[in-house]
C-alpha cells in the first residue's frame, strides 16, 4: 500500500475506522448519491464527508435551475441535445448528452417526490424559464434559489437513512491505494476543522463529489471551500484528468469593490428579458452574436471582457415590471438593493467571474474513474456532457443523473472487501503554523492563473504562468519544513495542482474551443445542427 503523495502526518491505527462506502462532498451530487445508495444497499455502511457545515457547497448558490424537457409541445429531447452539443463546441460526448437529456425528467420527478418544491404556473404546470444557449424554455426552478431549495430538500431526505453517517467540517486530504499493482483506492485520510492530526477511513468504494475549484481565481462566484480537492487527490493517485483548460466564466457577477465572493446575477434574469448595455444604455451583444444576450456564456463573457477594456458594462432590467422582478428574482432583487442598486430603476454594474470547470476527473457513463473503486460525479468529474463549454443549468442535471447512475453501478458491481492497514508514521513535531505565508502563496496562485488563463489567453502568458507555478511549488516545499500541516496548507497544495493542470492543458490545446480562447490560435468554426 502507498499514500498518494508526501503527506506529512500519517493516520494512526488507533484512529482508524471503516465504512463500505465513503462519499466526499456535501453538494447535490454527494447528497443524491448517498440517498440512492442508502435505498439500494440498506445493509451497507456509508460515510459522507463535507468540508463545511450542512448545506454549504457550490450547489447551494445555483440560482437558475435544472434544464429538463418537461413540455413536449414547445420543446423536445432533440432540441435540448442539440443546444448542449452546440454550446459544447464540438467536444461533448454525444452518447452522454443523449442519456443525460433523456433521463432528466425522471430525475426531476424523483427529487420532487423527495420534497423539492419547484415553481408552478396558475394551471398547475411546472414553470419553465429560458437561459442563454437554450432554444426553448426548459429551466425548472425555485425562484432564484434553486440550488438552496434542492440542497435543503436532499438534506431532509437524507435524515431518513441512519446508515449514512455524516461528518461535516471535515477535509479529505488524500487517498490510499492498494492491490497487486497499488492501483485501487481503499482508504482516505481526513482532517477535522479543529483537528491537528490526520485520521483514516477505510472503504471499499470512494465517491468524489467535491465540486469545483473556483478559488484558483481571484474573482469567482464559488465559495471559499471550492479549492479543487477531489481533482487534486485523484491526480495524485494517477487518475486521468482532462479538459481543465475549459473554465467557464459567468458573464454577470455584480461588480462592486466590497471584498469577498462576488454576488452572481443569474442568467435567468437575461432570459426574462434583461439587456447588457453600456453606460449610455446601448446594447452591444448583437454585434458579437445573433442571439444577443442569450448567446452561450463563453460568447457573452468574452464580449463583456472586450467591452470592459474601454468602458463599464451594466445589466439593464428597467423595462421589466417591478412585480416580475420581485416575484421571480426575490433574492437577487434584495441583494442588489442591499448594495445600492434597484433592479427596476438602476443600471447594475456587472463583470465576468470564474464560475465552473467543464473538465476534471475523467469518468465513464457510470461515474467510474480510471482508478478501480473510485468514482467521481458533479463538477469535479469530466463526464463528456459539457465539452468545451457548459450549457446553462445542465450542471445540477448532470449531478442528479450521474448520482443515480453511479449508485446503480456501485450496487450492482462493487466488491465490498477490505484491505489491511497496518503501517503508519508518527506525527512529527513542527513549528507554529505560518498561515500568512500560505495565504500569500494562495493569492499569488490566483494572480498567476488570472493573468495567464483568464477569459483571453496567449501562449507566452500560459508558459509564464507555468513557470510561476513551479516557483510557488518550490516555495510550498520549503514551507513544509516550517509549517505544521493544516487545513490551509492542504488547500493551497491542491490549488497548485489545479493551477498546473489548467495551464498545462491550456498549452496543449491547439485550437480555440468554447471557453478556451487563445489569441495565438486559430478559432474553431462552430458547426450548428438545426432541428426543424
Amino acid at each position: 500500500m502507498k499514500w498518494s503523495s508526501n503527506i506529512m502526518t500519517r493516520p494512526k491505527p488507533d484512529e482508524h475506522n471503516s465504512s463500505d462506502i465513503v462519499i466526499i462532498g456535501g453538494g447535490i451530487g454527494g447528497l443524491a448519491v448517498a440517498i440512492h445508495l442508502a435505498e439500494l444497499l440498506p445493509q451497507k455502511s456509508i460515510i459522507l464527508i463535507s468540508k463545511d457545515k450542512p448545506g454549504e457547497s457550490n450547489s447551494r448558490y445555483a440560482q437558475g435551475g435544472v434544464a429538463a424537457v418537461m413540455n413536449h409541445i414547445t420543446d423536445s429531447f432533440e432540441k435540448h441535445i442539440t443546444d448542449t452539443l452546440n454550446t459544447g463546441d464540438g467536444l461533448c460526448d454525444p452518447q452522454v448528452v443523449d442519456l443525460v437529456v433523456r433521463d432528466a425528467p425522471l430525475r426531476l420527478k424523483e427529487v420532487i417526490t423527495w420534497g423539492t418544491s419547484f415553481d408552478y404556473d396558475d394551471r398547475g404546470n411546472i414553470e419553465l424559464g429560458l437561459e442563454g444557449g437554450h432554444t426553448a424554455s426548459r429551466i425548472v426552478h425555485a425562484k432564484d434559489q434553486t440550488g438552496f431549495v434542492l440542497v435543503n430538500a436532499l438534506l431532509r431526505k437524507l435524515q431518513a437513512y441512519p446508515q449514512v453517517q455524516t461528518r461535516w467540517e471535515t477535509l479529505a486530504v488524500d487517498m490510499l491505494t492498494s492491490g497487486k499493482d497499488q492501483n485501487q483506492v481503499c482508504c482516505v485520510a481526513v482532517l477535522s476543522k479543529e483537528g491537528l492530526e490526520l485520521q483514516s477511513i477505510q472503504a471499499s468504494v470512494i465517491i468524489l463529489a467535491t465540486g469545483g475549484a473556483g478559488q484558483v481565481y481571484p474573482v469567482t462566484t464559488n465559495p471559499a471551500i471550492a479549492t479543487g480537492d477531489g481533482i487534486a487527490m485523484a491526480y495524485r493517485i494517477g487518475a486521468t484528468i482532462a479538459d481543465m483548460e475549459f473554465i467557464q466564466f459567468h458573464p454577470t457577477a455584480l461588480k462592486i469593490s466590497t471584498p469577498g465572493t462576488p454576488f452572481l446575477i443569474s442568467e435567468a434574469v437575461r432570459g426574462a428579458g434583461a439587456y447588457l448595455v453600456t453606460a449610455a444604455g446601448n446594447r452591444f451583444m448583437f454585434a458579437y452574436d445573433k442571439r444577443g444576450e442569450l448567446a452561450p456564456r463563453d460568447v457573452v463573457a468574452r464580449a463583456i471582457y472586450t467591452e470592459m477594456k474601454t468602458q463599464n458594462i451594466y445589466l439593464d432590467c428597467r423595462h421589466i415590471s417591478a412585480q416580475k422582478l420581485t416575484e421571480n428574482f426575490p433574492a437577487i432583487y434584495k441583494t442588489c438593493l442591499r448594495y445600492g442598486f434597484d433592479l427596476g430603476r438602476d443600471l447594475v454594474p456587472v463583470t465576468p467571474a470564474a464560475h465552473y470547470i467543464c473538465g476534471g476527473i475523467v469518468t465513464n457513463k457510470d461515474g467510474q474513474t480510471t482508478i478501480p473503486n473510485l468514482y467521481a460525479i458533479g463538477e469535479c468529474a469530466r463526464t463528456g456532457l459539457h465539452g468545451a463549454n457548459r450549457l446553462a443549468s445542465n450542471s445540477i442535471l448532470e449531478a442528479l443523473v450521474f448520482a443515480y447512475r453511479c449508485a446503480i453501478h456501485v450496487a450492482s458491481h462493487a466488491s465490498f472487501s477490505t484491505c489491511s492497514f497496518h503501517t503508519h508514521q508518527p506525527v512529527r513535531s513542527t513549528d507554529v503554523t505560518d498561515t500568512d505565508r500560505l495565504n500569500s502563496i494562495h493569492m499569488r496562485i490566483q494572480q498567476c492563473v488570472h493573468q495567464s488563463a483568464g477569459i483571453v489567453r496567449t501562449n507566452q502568458g500560459i508558459q509564464s504562468g507555468l513557470e510561476t507555478i513551479v516557483k510557488l511549488e518550490s516555495e510550498l516545499e520549503e514551507a513544509e519544513q516550517k509549517v505544521q500541516p493544516n487545513w490551509v496548507y492542504y488547500e493551497v497544495r491542491n490549488l497548485l495542482i489545479v493551477a498546473r493542470l489548467i495551464l498545462k492543458q491550456a498549452l496543449q490545446r491547439t485550437e480555440n474551443r468554447g471557453t478556451h480562447f487563445n489569441t495565438d490560435l486559430v478559432t474553431h468554426t462552430k458547426m450548428h445542427t438545426i432541428i426543424l
